[in-house]
């Protein structure tokens, strides 16, 4: 809850964390955790690192969605590219995305099924298979 302001009103202080990308290795596998929103303005720096880390790794690949906040179109169709890409190299894409407005978007959109979602990267390890 918020503190109120010196105006008596309470004050702003719930903002949305700011977005980044970190390399997040699970049980072997390379990986990214993703925090903020991802939307039209960082879609293309999530293209970036996610294009830059499958390149460099093999395997299966691990994207942490569980600090995402916000998830858009434009964020989707990253998710749907890295697919893709990994796809061509017989490589598997598993997500980590708990419940909440993230996951309610691959559900909404119908994609749901094209992925490997898993609730915490508990779940997530227990699915990994070793590097071939």
């Amino acid at each position: 809850m918020s503190a109120p302001s010196a105006s008596g009103l309470p004050a702003v202080t719930d903002r949305p964390p700011a977005f980044s990308i970190e390399s997040a290795p699970l049980r072997g596998a390379p990986g990214v955790r993703v925090r903020g929103e991802v939307d039209l303005g960082t879609a293309p720096s999530l293209t970036t690192a996610l294009d830059t880390s499958i390149r460099g790794s093999r395997g299966a690949f691990v994207i942490d969605l569980g600090d995402v906040t916000f998830l858009d179109s434009s964020g989707v169709n990253v998710l749907l590219r890295a697919r893709a890409s990994l796809g061509r190299e017989d490589r598997d894409l598993v997500i980590v995305c708990p419940s909440g407005p993230p996951r309610r978007i691959f559900e909404l959109t119908g994609i749901a099924d094209l992925f490997a979602l898993f609730d915490s990267r508990e779940e997530a390890a227990t699915a990994l298979q070793p590097a071939r």
